[in-house]
């Protein structure tokens, strides 16, 4: 190691260790961002709900849900007896309840099987909304405190008032027929529901409107805790299905560096080390390596192999070979693309291919039972081929 890179060494490590005594001798702020995650001890997060479910439903086994709800209740269904092969509450709690509709639709079929739905968000999903007939509206020019009180004189002890960190997002219509008006939220004289249960199939979907209760801040302030217990403690003693934010999903990061990159002083120090290694670079890095010869790649014939393959079908007349392998590689396309189970193509395949697709149910419908039609005939033709080929073509540019 020559003398001027022994000296570029020397600077990098004293600004990272001078970046690392300043970081340390300040006071860590209070991160009052509402996260609801059951792993964050700070003011908005749930870690000590989350902690304390087990105490609040002793018979209860806490699940966390680390996938798309979809993805969860699919795996718990049989589609031999079409039951779920399990039980219990699914529970969400956070500021914005962020669930795409084929999972919300999931959650509406899984307690229409005699399960509950507990929902605890400032604006639950649109789907499950309109789907029980539900509006949510939002009044801005708020001030000062609220009081959350039950309409059940039984929990009349334990109505609180808050004031730091409130919503007054509030329920404007509800159908009546299936709702029961659990409690209010009242700002200066003003009662609004903020609490209801809905009758869904053979179980239950509970919505509360104020999720900011369950956190760590208002659950360590007075006896703000009472309240909390008596919201949950409508719900059954059965299996809790948490609908964790600690999703495992693609778009999460997974790099070696997310810890450095979480926390601010390791993240500016790895920011300086990058840019002093790209100044070594441009002003010591000299090109040793010789100019590479270039390579003419291999011709790519696959192009040209496949087209003989398919005028040699064609031109022999076996339409069945063509239209099955159109077939598979339209199957292998669904799979693949939406993530859906080909086994079986039946109205359930057509429903979540529907969904997940975003298009036409119909056009779906018939684009199916062709393919069922020509896997099923023995002696197809070049009409039939034509036919197979525009509907599948539709699907891909429609």
């Amino acid at each position: 190691m020559n003398k001027t890179l022994k000296i570029y060494v020397g600077l990098l490590i004293l600004l990272f260790v001078v970046v690392i005594i300043i970081d340390f001798s300040r006071p860590k702020p209070i991160n009052w961002t509402p996260t609801y995650n059951e792993l964050h001890k700070r003011p908005y997060g749930t870690y000590i709900l989350y902690d304390q479910l087990k105490n609040l439903f002793p018979n209860s086994e806490v699940k966390n849900i680390k996938v798309t709800p979809y993805e969860y209740f699919d795996g718990f269904y049989s589609w031999e007896d079409s039951l779920y092969n399990t039980n219990g509450t699914y529970m969400l709690i956070d500021n914005y309840a962020d669930v795409d509709d084929v999972s919300a639709q999931e959650i509406l079929d899984f307690a229409s099987h005699g399960n509950d739905i507990f929902i605890s968000s400032n604006y639950p999903p649109s789907k499950i909304l309109d789907s029980l007939s539900i509006d949510i509206k939002n009044q801005y020019n708020f001030k000062g405190k609220a009081e959350l009180s039950f309409t059940n004189p039984i929990l009349k002890k334990d109505s609180i008032t808050i004031e730091k960190g409130l919503s007054n997002y509030y329920i404007s219509k509800l159908d009546s027929s299936a709702t029961t008006v659990l409690g209010y939220q009242k700002f200066d004289t003003i009662n609004r529901i903020n609490y209801i249960k809905v009758q869904h199939g053979l179980g239950n979907v509970f919505l509360h409107l104020q999720p900011v209760v369950f956190t760590n801040y208002h659950l360590l302030k007075k006896n703000n805790k009472k309240y909390a217990a008596a919201v949950l403690s409508y719900l059954n003693d059965e299996t809790i299905h948490f609908d964790s934010p600690n999703k495992v999903d693609a778009n999460l990061s997974r790099s070696p560096l997310r810890f450095i990159l979480s926390k601010p002083a390791l993240r500016n120090a790895w920011w300086l080390a990058l840019a002093t290694l790209v100044l070594f670079m441009v002003f010591n890095a000299k090109r040793r390596q010789r100019i590479v010869k270039i390579i003419k790649p291999l011709e790519n014939s696959t192009v040209a192999f496949t087209k003989t393959i398919g005028n040699l079908y064609y031109e022999t007349k076996d339409h069945n070979t063509i239209i099955e392998k159109k077939i598979t590689y339209f199957l292998e396309h669904l799979r693949r693309t939406f993530f859906v189970d080909t086994e079986l193509l039946d109205d359930k395949f057509v429903k979540n291919l529907s969904l997940k697709a975003n298009k036409n149910k119909k056009d779906i419908q018939l684009l199916i039972t062709l393919i069922l039609n020509l896997k099923a005939k023995s002696n197809c033709t070049e009409a039939d081929l034509l036919k197979l080929n525009k509907a599948i073509e539709d699907f891909y540019t429609k």
